[in-house]
């Protein structure tokens, strides 16, 4: 009987520690994800602020009239 306890509280700790494991990664993925999702809004607003007004007529373009 204390052979199946003590393997119980070993097998219990190893649980233990690779929940700790997966809280850490879990909490490392939410914080890389809210930094993608950052970068992606700032990339967004460079688009936006980089397109011309009219769609029609990019700005890099020179009109065909030239």
């Amino acid at each position: 009987m204390s052979d199946r306890i003590t393997e119980l509280e070993i097998k219990l700790a190893f649980s233990e520690d690779l929940l700790d494991e997966l809280n850490r990664t879990v909490a490392r993925q939410q914080q890389q994800i809210a930094d993608l999702e950052r970068h992606l809004r700032e990339l967004r607003l460079q688009i936006q602020r980089s397109m011309p007004a009219d769609p029609a007529m990019p700005a890099h373009e020179i009109p065909p009239h030239y």
